[in-house]
């Protein structure tokens, strides 16, 4: 009884410690107990805060696992599953729910896809996992809880001039918008190019 009661005494201090953004710094840096009586004396010895520890890894790791039928089959995305957290520019029109636009461009396609590149190394907790001369899959991971979406590009010949897209979770149900939200980003920095 008492192991358990300095269990959940520890909890909840490391509850407290990440509401008010100390628990990252003291993970990252063990010695920064000390060197916060010192840190007033000597910029240098400052600990890292909460928003540099999260920009670089989530607080909790759901990442799921990687689906097995991402990439392009007979030019096609895999379809979006009936979750609402999948949003794909070759979804039915039908569909509201999934449908979202191609990216149009009007730059050559290596270009576009150099751009595409730099701003997805630009975004926060992004890795691109494949990357060819006409597809490109990265996946995003979440600030917080660390799920992860896919995210594919495709330059389909049958369709020049326009970006296929396709952005889906990898748990849950909702997304709250965050893919639509995240197709919309970049569909707005690539056209800060055109």
């Amino acid at each position: 009884m008492i192991q358990s009661g300095y269990s959940l005494c520890l909890a909840l201090c490391l509850t407290v410690c990440c509401w008010l953004g100390l628990a990252a710094p003291l993970a990252a840096s063990p010695r920064s107990l000390l060197s916060a009586s010192v840190a007033s004396s000597s910029p240098a010895l400052t600990s890292p805060t909460l928003d540099v520890a999260m920009a670089s890894k989530p607080l909790f790791s759901f990442s799921g696992t990687r689906p097995t039928n991402l990439g392009i089959k007979d030019g096609k995305f895999a379809p979006c599953p009936n979750t609402p957290n999948c949003v794909s520019s070759q979804a039915a029109e039908t569909d509201t729910e999934h449908k979202i636009a191609p990216i149009v461009y009007t730059a050559d396609p290596a270009e576009v896809m150099a751009r595409l590149k730099s701003i997805i190394e630009g975004m926060e907790r992004t890795k691109i996992v494949t990357a060819s001369d006409d597809y490109l899959y990265a996946e995003f991971t979440s600030a917080l809880m660390g799920f992860v979406d896919d995210v594919e590009f495709y330059f389909d010949p049958s369709t020049p001039g326009f970006l296929q897209v396709r952005s889906a979770s990898r748990l849950g149900q909702s997304d709250l918008g965050v893919n639509r939200k995240r197709v919309e980003e970049i569909r707005s920095k690539l056209a800060q190019f055109d």
